[in-house]
């Protein structure tokens, strides 16, 4: 088992920030070893979820994680389709084929299983069946709080925390811009998180996935709309990964660090749905629409070049994400804490061999031409105000050209 140390005692500064705030979780969490057993009987609670659609991809079919889902279907007589044409970072296209083999079926609830990807194209046709099909009637800031048909999501990544949040991120195909879509309709309804179905993953989507819960964690200790809700996810996130992102890099068969990491997965998803992302995850998502970087891998670039950039306006905030992952104790004060931080997230870099954007393959001249496009989508999404330094355009551009 993981080992957590929580200290549930609130401090002078936790005091002050007990605030009404409304947090929005799945019915149902279901967590553990061999939790996907427990399938049917979340269905059968469920009451309505009599006919699920399964949304996955070719992967998840390939390397048995979906028959592990059928096999327990099968077994209670529940009848179910499939969908396995999800894609890395959704299209509205593929919704829409996703949404078009919804209703032929007569579908009445979906199961997404697999990354970030699939579980997002899962909660975004339960939503859209009930609503306009056009993604950007999505666009923020507008917010859907009516429920769609009942969500289960089922990760099999160790990163995103997509199976908690109240959010869904759909690419649109004309533009390449990634829609952040929003609202207590995409919360899911009941989620299974097993780590064994992590086990399989290797070493660079374990990094890429363990360094997007870690921002999840720093990104939402640090939000404008942080509460004292997500400051206790967020920092039991950091540790929780601080403890074993290099040992289930190391050994993908330590079972208790892949335990770890995938709470931490799931601690990190709470936190950031209820206090929501900032500059990282703002600049990320353009490189993947534009230049299809996977969503885990772009934050894992931009860490320790926004953190750094950010670190001033914050440095108590940062501070204590450096003692929570490890890189600084309480000895510390707070600016060389700080400083720890952001070393350790280059370190970080370093060690798990995360490459930079020129490393990944992008041309450079498209690259360059980008800028301003990426610039603009990024403080388009409205993320960057909640960082504790907002950036100019041409601050978010001289980012880019650092992490490049």
């Amino acid at each position: 088992m993981y080992a957590c140390h929580v200290n549930w005692a609130l401090t002078d500064r936790e005091k002050d920030m007990q605030e009404n705030v409304r947090v929005c979780v799945p019915r149902y969490l279901q967590i553990g070893k061999g939790s996907i057993a427990e399938l049917p009987s979340i269905l059968n609670a469920i009451g309505t979820a009599k006919r699920p659609l399964i949304v996955t991809d070719k992967m998840m079919v390939e390397i048995g994680h979906v028959a592990l889902v059928t096999n327990h279907l099968d077994k209670h007589g529940i009848r179910y389709g499939i969908f396995d044409g999800t894609v890395p970072d959704p299209t509205d296209k593929i919704i829409q084929a996703g949404l078009a083999v919804l209703k032929e079926g007569g579908y009445d609830s979906v199961i997404g299983i697999g990354g970030g990807s699939p579980i997002d194209t899962a909660k975004a046709m339960a939503v859209m069946s009930q609503g306009s099909h056009n993604i950007l009637d999505y666009r923020p800031p507008q917010q859907f709080n009516e429920p769609g048909l009942p969500i289960i999501a089922i990760p099999t990544t160790a990163g995103t925390g997509s199976e908690v949040t109240h959010h869904t991120v759909v690419v649109h195909s004309a533009t390449h811009e990634k829609i952040s879509c929003r609202g207590e309709a995409f919360v899911p309804t009941a989620a299974i998180v097993d780590y064994q179905l992590t086990l399989t993953m290797p070493r660079r989507l374990t990094a890429d996935n363990a360094l997007d819960t870690l921002t999840h964690g720093i990104e939402a200790y640090v939000s404008a709309k942080r509460s004292l809700f997500s400051d206790r996810m967020a920092l039991d996130c950091m540790r929780l990964v601080g403890q074993y992102i290099e040992r289930a890099y190391t050994n993908g068969d330590d079972h208790e660090a892949r335990e770890g990491l995938m709470l931490a997965a799931t601690l990190g998803g709470l936190a950031f749905s209820n206090a929501s992302i900032a500059l990282i995850h703002a600049m990320s998502r353009p490189l993947g629409g534009i230049f299809h970087v996977p969503h885990g891998l772009s934050n894992a670039m931009l860490l320790p070049q926004v953190t750094e950039y950010s670190l001033d306006t914050a440095i108590d905030r940062y501070a204590e994400c450096a003692r929570a992952i490890g890189f600084a104790s309480k000895a510390d004060k707070d600016s060389a804490a700080a400083q720890k931080l952001v070393d350790g997230l280059y370190e970080y870099q370093k060690n798990l061999e995360t490459p930079s954007i020129s490393e990944f393959g992008i041309d450079p001249q498209a690259f360059n031409s980008a800028l301003e496009q990426m610039a603009d989508d990024a403080l388009r999404s409205g993320a960057p105000n909640n960082n504790p330094r907002i950036p100019t355009k041409e601050e978010v551009i001289k980012l880019y050209q650092q992490a490049w």
